[in-house]
């Protein structure tokens, strides 16, 4: 059963480029009613602009850094402030990785978990008692394929994904009696900015796109089957290339093929 979008309020964490702007876009089309949030002002003012001119909706601009915890509380207030209420939580806010292990400090990895697992389960906890109260709620986690598997150079960025699975599972199936619902969303490789800013041993960013990347799947194209997925309320959907989703089944029925493909495969 799919279901209008139309004056939802949407939040969309990540919103300043990539998956999150064509995100955005698609849900202006529906007319929804949008919390624009991410670290760059002047970003999510384009993306305002744009979403605009696709629709006369209402647009608000939320500034966010996932990375500052003690900041996120007051940040959903403000948000569910703005309209009264959110419907759906769009978790799209986070940070990629591209070293091996025996390179990667500690603080890497802590830094991953805060942005990409923490960050994005503190927003779902802090509007779960209006969702409750309403008895309408959304999440909506744009997780990955590495949610499910795992590569090489993504050891920290993998574990973040895979632990925001284990936590969604149990929001799910915790509150269904309280109509409040969950969309797993795993991208394989979209064209998106993502390498440039992934983190190497150190904290350093990469710099450089890589080659899987800039041949993935389209944001806009993510965005249209992510919608139809969150319309339809699907608990969990694979979006990308044949050779991601491939690997999702291959791991989950044949482990020990997975673990030779693995190793030969690129995913720079």
């Amino acid at each position: 059963m799919s279901v209008s979008l139309k004056s939802k309020v949407v939040w969309i964490t990540g919103a300043s480029s990539g998956i999150g702007e064509a995100m955005a876009l698609a849900f202006a089309s529906e007319g929804s009613q949008l919390i624009l949030s991410a670290r760059r002002q002047v970003e999510l003012e384009r993306v305002k602009e744009k979403c605009l001119k696709l629709n006369q909706i209402e647009v608000t601009i939320l500034l966010l850094d996932l990375e500052d915890a003690n900041s996120l509380e007051a940040k959903t207030m403000e948000a569910e402030g703005l309209y009264g209420h959110v419907d759906i939580l769009i978790n799209n806010g986070g940070i990629s990785q591209r070293d091996r292990i025996i390179n990667t400090d500690l603080s890497v990895h802590r830094r991953l978990m805060e942005v990409n697992y923490f960050g994005s389960i503190a927003l779902s906890k802090f509007l779960l008692p209006n969702m409750i109260k309403r008895k309408i709620g959304h999440h909506v986690v744009i997780t990955s394929a590495v949610g499910i598997i795992s590569t090489p150079f993504r050891s920290g960025y993998a574990a973040s994904k895979h632990a925001l699975h284990g936590w969604y599972d149990a929001l799910r199936s915790e509150h269904y009696d309280d109509d409040i619902h969950v969309s797993l969303i795993c991208p394989g490789y979209i064209r998106t900015n993502i390498s440039y800013n992934a983190l190497m041993g150190k904290g350093e960013k990469q710099n450089s796109m890589d080659n899987a990347q800039e041949n993935g799947m389209a944001p806009e194209k993510f965005a249209r089957l992510a919608l139809k997925a969150i319309k339809s309320k699907k608990e969990e959907v694979y979006i990308g290339g044949f050779k991601e989703k491939l690997g999702i089944y291959v791991k989950r029925y044949f482990p020990k093929v997975f673990s030779i493909m693995v190793r030969k495969m690129s995913v720079t």
